[in-house]
């Protein structure tokens, strides 16, 4: 029977100093701010501050009764579901491939990590000179085979656009982890599914899949929290929401109708209900989809 060993502090106070340091960013860095946004979401003031009115709900009402707020619901939903699958399917295939390189598998592995260490914003930029209408390598392939590509116009192509960054930027994060978690499959594992007559794809479905599942799940709660808050800086430098608002997610309306439009009140709600959904998916996704998953 396996013993649980615990520590134990002979001072009181050292845990607690010990966990201060975290304790603080959290309390600077979430609270505060949550707190703040809370509390400008029931007020109506202008840009300068020097007007400021007590609304209550009034801002929230305003919100569910915009059509450009609830469509960017969908254009959300949309987005999440697309770089989220993607992502964890690509880099889960290219982590099975690392693992299974012998020559070159620094060289290969060092080139699939790269893309994690370039900002948001840059990699956004990247993409847009890609495919540019007028000046894009990709595009100019695109119009060689029939294909008219133009994000600036067309709301389908803007959204492939940022699709393809964001994905492309998380894809190393993922890899990490599906590289790490398949190298701590136990060799016995697979050799005695291959002695039993399993082969490549049945051996990895049935043995190293299951066991990779506390990593795919999380994953998947890092990816939904990437999508909906870090991928502003790629669609504000690719497509700054356009064309029209087809590409304009929660968190990028947020920033425009706070930062551009200057409707304090309006964004500081929108802030609010981006969290409520943010918190809400990350309870739903440890209450339902944990259940499945194989420790």
């Amino acid at each position: 029977m396996a013993v649980e060993k615990r520590v134990r502090f002979k001072s009181w106070w050292l845990p607690w100093a010990l966990v201060a340091p975290q304790m603080a960013i959290i309390l600077v860095f979430f609270f505060w701010p949550a707190v703040q946004a809370l509390y400008s979401s029931v007020l109506q003031q202008d840009a300068f501050g020097t007007s400021v009115t007590f609304t209550g709900l009034e801002n929230f009402k305003a919100l569910f009764a915009d059509d450009t707020y609830l469509a960017s619901f969908k254009t959300t939903a949309v987005f999440s579901v697309w770089v989220a699958g993607l992502g964890l399917t690509i880099s889960l295939l290219l982590a099975v491939m690392a693992d299974r390189v012998i020559k070159g598998s620094r060289l290969y592995k060092t080139l699939l990590v790269w893309p994690y260490a370039v900002a948001p914003a840059v990699a956004g930029i990247l993409w847009l000179f890609m495919f540019a209408p007028s000046i894009g390598v990709v595009t100019y392939a695109l119009r060689a085979m029939g294909l008219n590509w133009n994000h600036l116009l067309d709301g389908t192509d803007a959204m492939i656009l940022i699709v393809l960054a964001a994905v492309w930027k998380q894809i190393s994060y993922n890899f990490l982890f599906f590289l790490a978690g398949l190298q701590s499959v136990p060799k016995s594992l697979i050799e005695a599914a291959a002695i039993d007559g399993a082969g490549p794809w049945r051996r990895f479905w049935t043995v190293q899949f299951p066991l990779l599942t506390p990593t795919t799940f999380f994953l998947l709660v890092i990816n939904i929290i990437y999508v909906f808050i870090d991928t502003f800086a790629i669609i504000d430098a690719a497509t700054s929401g356009g064309p029209g608002k087809d590409t304009a997610i929660l968190v990028y309306k947020v920033y425009f109708d706070g930062i551009k439009a200057l409707d304090l009140g309006s964004s500081a709600a929108q802030s609010v209900v981006l969290m409520v959904i943010l918190v809400a998916l990350t309870v739903v996704q440890f209450r339902y989809v944990e259940r499945r998953v194989h420790y």
